[in-house]
Parts: C-alpha cells; sequence; structure tokens
C-alpha cells in the first residue's frame, strides 16, 4: 500500500488553481476511516471548470479532484464497511472541501458511502454518476409532487445532452412519460430520440428574455441550465405543475416574477445532490436500478483514461461533450 499511484491535483500557482497530474501514497491521503480502491471515475462539468481554472471550485489546496467515484473498500475502521465491500460515492464536497475520486486510492468518511447496487457494475455505476444520480432526484421530486403523469403534459428536460439530461430522458422515457429535449446541437436529435424523447425545443429561444406568463406547454421540467431559461421554463408551465432545478450552466441568476407561482401554482423545487441524506440517494439509486435503459446507458456514456482529462475538460466545459464521461483511473 505504500506504491506510489498517480493523482489529478488541484494546487495553488502564484495565486491561482492549476490541474496537474502527481504522484502520491496511501500515507498522503486524508485521515479518513475507510480506504477505497478506486476502479473509475466521471467526468462532470463542475470537473472541467475545476480542471480548467475556470471556475474556483476547489476551496482549499492542494485537491484531488473529482466528484465521483466506484470501487472497493481495502481497509475500514467503521463497523458498517468491510474490506471486499463495493461501493459508489457521489458529493459530499469531494473535489471542493474533501479529496476526490482522480486517483487510484482515496480515504473516505463512512457516511459517504453508497452500496453499489446490484444491478449495476463500477463503471456502469460511473456512467450514471453524479449527473445521472441527480437526474434521478429530480424525478423522483417531480412524481412525489404529483406534478408529471404518465400520458399527460409533456415534460421538458432542459440541457437535453448532457449527462442530467441525458439520463433524465431516458428514465422519464421508461416510465411512460412524453418527453421534449430543449437542446442548442440538432446533431444530437436522433441520440436523444433514441433515448426517448419525442420533440425538440431550440435552447436559444429559452434563453431569450420572455414574457412573466407564456402559452401553458409543460406538465414539469428538469432543468439543469438555470438562469433566462428556467425563467422561461418556468413562464410556460402548466396550471399546477412544477419544475426540479438542479443546475446553473447559464449562470446562477432568475430574472424570474412570481406570476407563475401565484397564479398558476407553479412550483420550483430545488435539487441538491451534494449533501441530500442517505434516505435519497438509496431511493434515487433504486430508480436507476429499477427504471433505467442499460442499453440506452450504453449510448450515453464513453470510457476515457485519466490521462486525457485535460483536454476532456476543455470540451466539457465548451460544451462539447456529449451525454456521459467515464474515467478509467488506472490509466
Amino acid at each position: 500500500m505504500n506504491d506510489s499511484f498517480r493523482a489529478m491535483m488541484i494546487v495553488d500557482r502564484d495565486g491561482r488553481p492549476h490541474a496537474e497530474f502527481r504522484e502520491l501514497t496511501t500515507a498522503d491521503l486524508p485521515d479518513h476511516d475507510v480506504l477505497v480502491e478506486i476502479a473509475f471515475s466521471t467526468l462532470n462539468y463542475k470537473d472541467g471548470l475545476a480542471i480548467t481554472g475556470k471556475g474556483r471550485i476547489a476551496r482549499r489546496l492542494p485537491m484531488v479532484a473529482g466528484i465521483d467515484l466506484a470501487g472497493t473498500v481495502v481497509e475500514s475502521r467503521s463497523p458498517d464497511w468491510a474490506p471486499g465491500d463495493e461501493v459508489l460515492v457521489n458529493g459530499w464536497g469531494l473535489s471542493e472541501t474533501e479529496w476526490g475520486g482522480y486517483a487510484r486510492f482515496q480515504k473516505l468518511k463512512p457516511q459517504w458511502l453508497t452500496r453499489l447496487p446490484d444491478a449495476f457494475s463500477f463503471e456502469e455505476a460511473m456512467g450514471i454518476g453524479t449527473a445521472g444520480y441527480t437526474a434521478a432526484l429530480c424525478v423522483d421530486a417531480l412524481e412525489d409532487w404529483g406534478a408529471i403523469s404518465a400520458g399527460g403534459r409533456e415534460v421538458l428536460v432542459t440541457g437535453a445532452a448532457g449527462g442530467v439530461g441525458s439520463t433524465a430522458i431516458s428514465l422519464l422515457a421508461r416510465k411512460g412519460y412524453t418527453v421534449a429535449a430543449a437542446t442548442g446541437r440538432p446533431d444530437a436529435h436522433a441520440y436523444l430520440s433514441e433515448l426517448g424523447a419525442t420533440a425538440f425545443v431550440d435552447r436559444a429561444a429559452l434563453a431569450e428574455k420572455g414574457g412573466a406568463l407564456q402559452k401553458e406547454r409543460w406538465g414539469g421540467a428538469v432543468d439543469s441550465v438555470g438562469s433566462t431559461t428556467l425563467a422561461n421554463v418556468l413562464a410556460q408551465t402548466a396550471y399546477g405543475g412544477a419544475v426540479a432545478a438542479c443546475g446553473l450552466a447559464g449562470g446562477m441568476d432568475l430574472p424570474a416574477t412570481v406570476a407563475p407561482h401565484i397564479l398558476r401554482g407553479v412550483s420550483l423545487l430545488g435539487i441538491d445532490s451534494v449533501m441530500a441524506p442517505a434516505v435519497r440517494r438509496e431511493r434515487a439509486w433504486k430508480t436507476l436500478a429499477a427504471h433505467l435503459d442499460k442499453a440506452r446507458l450504453g449510448r450515453i456514456a464513453r470510457v476515457e483514461p485519466m490521462s486525457a482529462l485535460p483536454a476532456l475538460a476543455e470540451e466539457i466545459v465548451a460544451g462539447k461533450v456529449r451525454g456521459r464521461v467515464i474515467i478509467d483511473v488506472s490509466r
């Protein structure tokens, strides 16, 4: 266990975050109770911001990047976990305040771990990753609110070609909902149709300022964009509908009014995946295990070596990554 292994680290260089590969041993890792040998991680938009330095994601340096991981427990001081247990971790501040998944080994707090569902391999679980798990949280929230119904009004998914959007479309379609996909990439229409989308909306139309109340269309929506897009989605959501908001790719602002909420009873459901309690995490992974089409997952995800992270990070920040990227931390 004293052999060195490579990690993608965010370090301080002249007062600015800088990403580089470094060699570590397990002695360098945080003093947490569970040591996990990582098989795969993922690439998320937040990871892209951290590695490119285009967003100050890491709040303390140095920091091992990577907000997801899946692997096997090697050592444990916790009664809840034993060597050989197969686990995954999403969020919990990994790559922000806690060392993350872009390394062969990591030490973690026991409460961060979720048992790997029998339905998924490590690779498949990371094909889902935080993006897919967040999509499941959104779908669960919309159903709990009673805002959507199979055979009812369309459910809109913004950022449709991304990781959250791709998984949300697949889950909703498998559950019998009629799904519309908002994307600015016409070349992705065939891919999104395969996932279950039956209609398309140009994301540019949602990015333009619109009226406080617009024509009712959506029974509900999953939004990973925020800003003006979210404001327009709320304004187009039908009476009694709801929007599950989980992202801010378009910005943190929300140029909206209370009109949809007080005149149409539209609800805005905030979805946090980072600090979500264990009961919600376990339910989301059960939703994925029961309803995600694994054949479609194969169309959503691809495996890339950790050595390709610098180039991949630039691509995802530029909006050029379709679906999910699984990171093989051994390469």
